[in-house]
């Protein structure tokens, strides 16, 4: 098993406190606005959801229509 060198260590050491450096400056969401955008994603999941269901129904009863229409014609 390898052991690491000081100069890895202290490369470790750097990439770490500049991981925590970097977090600092990150301006996090709000709890209420966080629990407003969730809310916004849900109702817009469903939303756009019930619509492809409703368009791909139209689709369907559509294309049964035709396809009742040339079974009746071609037999």
């Amino acid at each position: 098993m390898t052991t690491l060198t000081t100069r890895q260590k202290q490369k470790k050491l750097s990439y770490f406190r500049s991981v925590q450096d970097e977090l600092k400056k990150v301006t996090w969401t709000s709890k209420k606005e966080l629990l407003l955008c969730t809310k916004a994603v849900i109702i817009a999941t469903f939303v756009f959801g019930f619509a492809i269901y409703f368009v791909d129904l139209a689709l369907r009863g559509v294309l049964d229509g035709i396809g009742s229409l040339v079974r009746m014609i071609f037999g």
